[in-house]
């Protein structure tokens, strides 16, 4: 790395190559004796170069490898061959470990201070390569994801919980919480989750180890602590966050907060279990400061669209939505909520937990330890005299006839069930005990639905499919030519290749030929009558609409059809 090390005046060998003038230099030299910046940035804020053109050129001039980071996949051990502190303080970022010499992005390639601080740090000679700042600071961001100070904090704790040396119920009722690593270490988790758009944090002791998992766009991701002995603090500091009974650990416990992190409230849902080594605890976080989304920008695609709100704006009658949990229901149901909600019109919902508060909504939290069930509420709402009522979820037989006769009688009701498909629903209800005649006459129409990943926009490419994959969109799509994409990986997505999800829609209106087939219970006509209906497509086609526009993968469409056996979905990328 002599050519590092060798004093290099960039500024006269940019006037040497004609690419910038000597009255621009002077001008740049003069700027930085007033501010002290590096000249090179002073360049390319005053627009005398810009900074693909300077960096290419120092790439040249050092023969150093010139490395795009909006792209780059970073491996988590290499990247932490740098601590934190010093990649920020040097604006640099480990690539890729050689053996012998470390590859390192530096966004001044011509500082010798740093080329020498952090070959010491790193215990090896570095091998430089020039980068882009603001690609670097993105990155920084990213890889790191505040999980170097979420470590620094649980071994600061660590120590603090020794034998005989620190008091947790003092820790939770004291003066100066603020200051308790504890409290910080929560505080750092949930900032990076806020980060990095997760939904839901897992704390899980295991025998030697504490697991932090982060559920992004759908996919668990896991940080693993060393210094188990915080698990119970933590569970401890967030049962009194949620108004639990700090002194049961035998049985699960669910409760609530709320919190503001980086001016954003977010809702907590708190739900512990009981484990072999300890308590773990989950927490779904709800961004309150987003509000319910209008249906309009859910993603439903514009038949869908219609026929839903055509749907839910019906005097009566059972709309059903389903899917797994974390398939986004209730985030529909509620959409469709704001949509309805009219001072003429009386709203009640049902629910465990009540997620989002509406205004003008009358909303009852469901409480079966005071006898507070589904079915009960659901009697007593309809005496209040609703024209709307939402049922968070058909849980038992009693709950589904009280339901169905609501709708029947009068009431649009709108609930969440369990179910694979659209077409299943019926039989799931079936199942429950519901009577053939009661859903034939009650409701009007089932809408499926789950969550895709979207394709990062980032680094987004042509997908070269796999020959099962092929034959697996080929029976379903016919002969090509079919184009997909997918993504490569890169700081914007967290080396995933995407970022957010999307909803794929299978929307099943009941017509009179498929009322009278349920009424007869005659499932096998009423699951052909169904697929032959006019609007209707399956789930796995819907998902196959957005791999085909670019929006999602094949992977990801094949991950939700129900007849996703013919091929391995991971095959698809091999």
């Amino acid at each position: 790395m002599s050519a590092v090390r060798k004093k290099l005046r960039i500024g006269e060998l940019l006037v040497d190559n004609r690419i910038i003038s000597q009255q621009q230099l002077d001008a740049a030299l003069a700027e930085q004796k007033k501010s002290g910046r590096k000249l090179g940035r002073i360049l390319v804020d005053s627009a005398y170069i810009s900074e693909d053109a300077l960096l290419s050129f120092l790439s040249q001039q050092l023969n150093l490898p010139f490395v795009e980071l909006a792209h780059y996949r970073f491996e988590p051990a290499v990247v932490r061959l740098i601590p934190e502190i010093h990649a920020r303080r040097f604006r640099a970022i480990a690539l890729k470990d050689k053996g012998d010499c470390v590859q390192v992005g530096l966004s001044d390639a011509t500082n010798i201070f740093a080329y020498d601080e952090l070959s010491r740090i790193i215990g090896r000679s570095i091998e430089v390569a020039v980068v882009r700042e603001q690609e670097l600071l993105d990155s920084l961001e990213r890889v790191y994801q505040q999980s170097d100070r979420i470590t620094g904090i649980a071994e600061q704790l660590s120590d603090e919980l020794k034998e005989g040396d620190f008091d947790v119920d003092q820790l939770a009722a004291g003066a100066d919480l603020s200051d308790a690593p504890v409290v910080k270490l929560l505080h750092t988790l949930f900032q990076a989750a806020v980060q990095v758009r997760a939904s839901d944090i897992h704390i899980e002791p295991d025998e030697a180890v504490l697991r932090i998992r982060q559920r992004i766009d759908g996919v668990l991701h896991e940080q693993v602590l060393n210094e188990k002995r915080i698990a119970p603090a933590l569970v401890q500091r967030l049962k009194l966050m949620a108004n639990l009974d700090i002194s049961e650990k035998r049985l699960p416990q669910d409760g609530r907060f709320s919190l503001r992190v980086s001016d954003r409230v977010i809702d907590v849902r708190v739900s512990t279990m009981p484990l072999q080594f300890g308590e773990s605890v989950v927490m779904r976080l709800l961004d309150q400061s987003e509000g319910v989304r209008d249906l309009e920008v859910l993603g439903m695609p514009g038949g869908v669209l219609r026929r839903f709100m055509a749907a839910i704006k019906r005097p009566h009658g059972m709309v059903i939505v389903t899917g797994p949990t974390g398939s986004g229901k209730t985030s529909t149901l509620y959409s469709a909520l704001k949509l309805l909600n009219e001072p003429e019109v009386k709203i009640i919902t049902v629910e465990d937990p009540v997620e989002y508060r509406l205004p003008r909504v009358n909303q009852v939290q469901v409480n079966t330890q005071v006898g507070l069930t589904f079915a009960r509420v659901l009697r007593t709402t309809l005496r209040q005299d609703p024209d709307i009522v939402l049922v968070g979820e058909m849980r038992d037989q009693e709950t589904v006839e009280i339901g169905l006769r609501a709708a029947m009688t009068g009431h649009l009701v709108l609930t969440t069930l369990h179910t694979n498909d659209s077409v299943s629903t019926v039989s799931r209800l079936l199942d429950m005990g519901a009577a053939p005649y009661l859903l034939a006459s009650s409701v009007n129409a089932v809408l499926a639905q789950r969550l895709v990943r979207r394709i990062c926009s980032q680094c987004a490419r042509e997908d070269d499919l796999s020959g099962g994959a092929r034959a697996w969109v080929g029976s379903r799509l016919g002969a090509g030519p079919h184009a997909f994409r997918r993504g490569d990986g890169c700081h914007h997505c967290n080396n995933t290749g995407y970022r957010g999800r999307v909803g794929v829609y299978e929307m099943l209106e009941l017509n009179p030929e498929l009322s009278l087939a349920l009424a007869a219970g005659d499932l096998a006509t009423f699951a052909r009558l169904a697929g032959d209906s006019a609007g209707f497509r399956p789930l796995s086609l819907a998902a196959l609409d957005y791999a085909l526009d670019g929006v999602t993968t094949v992977a990801e469409a094949m991950r939700i059809a129900a007849d996703n056996t013919l091929v391995d979905v991971d095959d698809v990328a091999a």
